[in-house]
């Protein structure tokens, strides 16, 4: 019985749309859910049983990308016919519109704070643009093939870039520079996304795979190779400990990222799925695609093991265990650096579920504000319960004294590898301008030359 309550559950379907799905995304009350689609139009959905939906009329092309402000004040859009719109999300859905590309835009993003947006482009540009003053601000230009995702980092210092020309590009916004590049000989990355802490990527692979990069020792940390299709979208759960994957072979994908394995199947849909997200508190997700629906799942999974995060934590103070997603900073070589492991599709538990019409979604919803790095809302108040049954301090392998010395080290690691990353990124930018230097000597020596 206990393993039912945590499998994920369908709780609701939404029929609204009159083609493909491309996007969806939770207000941050999560009372709200924005999605996009190929008919021209965006749907809000209220979240509340028998509520009104309201459809937003203004874009003249597919709908390719949307998203809440932090705020959710406002409402961003991103379309093939070029332009970019915001929308005050209520029943009147007034909105203003940006001529912000030369050709289709294929994502927009709003930094934490609310005061940027980024949106990405088939002219193989990311543009930023200032909310308050909503005006463009600066245009990023390395890719050289469309841009498919751009999305910023956490704390907005960092903008994170996927293109068809095989590369996933990390961008400074405050010198505007390309600080770091990862390439795949394979495929192209379709969406590309930070984790919640910001120390990682997740990248989703038209070559069917799922990878998660450290970008402080820029490694590949994971290699999941679970769908038979191209990866059109990932999400984060707010914790971190968790992603789903949604695929053109029609499921979505739940893994686990400590334990490095896939632990859910869902097939909802008929047909291809290219869009899920999580709700800002993770009790709640939602996915779309070429079926027209828009699926509303409640987690579950993320309920019952909040308990059992802190033993493994603790379990990884042993100085042989293996480092993994939630290491500050390995302390031995990770196995992926030698050989990519594949995450194969074995061991799993398929979720077959169909809506029932008459099911009503549960009337609460959390305050994000709430979420512990630890484990999610639903499980806050469980954490002072569940205290009682870890191991005394004379049980643990190593000594609550030592365990704090320990993660002192590992803050001051953290530290130091985000001191060097800076160096290295200084030095790159020192190297690329003297290269730039000598370059232009050279050509200047030649049309002199040429002259005598």
């Amino acid at each position: 019985m206990a393993s039912a309550l945590e499998d994920p559950v369908l709780e609701r379907y939404f029929k609204g749309h009159k083609a493909a799905i491309t996007s969806v995304d939770f207000s941050p009350s999560g009372k709200q859910l924005a999605t996009a689609s190929w008919d021209t139009f965006l749907m809000l959905w209220n979240c509340k049983p028998q509520a009104r939906a309201f459809r937003f009329v203004g874009h003249k092309d597919v709908v390719t990308s949307v998203q809440f402000s932090p705020h959710g004040n406002l409402l961003a859009s991103a379309s093939r016919d070029r332009t970019v719109r915001l929308w005050i999300p209520d029943k009147r859905g007034k909105s203003s519109e940006f001529k912000a590309h030369t050709a289709p835009v294929r994502s927009v993003d709003f930094s934490a704070d609310g005061q940027f947006l980024a949106t990405a482009s088939e002219d193989k540009s990311i543009k930023v643009w200032n909310m308050y003053r909503q005006r463009f601000l600066y245009s990023l230009y390395r890719h050289t093939h469309w841009v498919r995702c751009a999305k910023f980092s956490p704390d907005g210092r960092l903008l994170v870039s996927c293109s068809e020309d095989k590369t996933i590009k990390i961008w400074d916004t405050t010198n505007k520079q390309c600080v770091n590049n990862f390439s795949d000989s394979v495929g192209f990355a379709n969406f590309v996304d930070f984790n919640p802490n910001g120390t990682c990527i997740a990248s989703a692979g038209s070559d069917h795979t799922v990878k998660i990069w450290d970008i402080r020792v820029n490694k590949l940390l994971q290699h999941y190779q679970v769908h038979s299709g191209g990866v059109n979208c990932v999400s984060f759960h707010p914790s971190g400990h968790y992603l789903i994957t949604a695929s053109s072979d029609g499921t979505l994908k739940i893994l686990d990222l400590l334990e490095g394995r896939l632990i859910y199947t869902l097939q909802g849909h008929t047909g291809p799925v290219f869009t899920v997200s999580f709700s800002k508190g993770g009790e709640l997700f939602s996915s779309g695609g070429t079926d027209a629906q828009v699926l509303l799942w409640r987690t579950n999974f993320d309920d019952l093991n909040c308990k059992d995060m802190i033993k493994r934590n603790l379990k990884r103070l042993h100085f042989d265990a293996s480092p993994h997603l939630a290491d500050i900073y390995p302390r031995t070589p990770h196995p992926h650096e030698g050989k990519i492991e594949t995450i194969e599709t074995t061991d799993t538990t398929t979720v077959r579920t169909l809506a029932d019409k008459s099911e009503e979604i549960s009337g609460y919803f959390l305050n994000p504000s709430l979420l512990s790095s630890e484990c999610s809302p639903t499980s806050l108040k469980k954490k002072t319960e569940d205290m009682s049954d870890l191991p005394s301090e004379s049980q643990r392998s190593i000594p609550l004294a030592l365990t704090d010395a320990l993660e002192h080290i590992m803050e001051q690691l953290n530290v130091l590898t985000q001191t060097v990353s800076i160096l290295e990124q200084r030095l790159t930018l020192t190297e690329d301008k003297l290269k730039d230097c000598l370059e232009n000597q050279q050509r200047l020596f030649n049309v002199i030359q040429h002259k005598s």
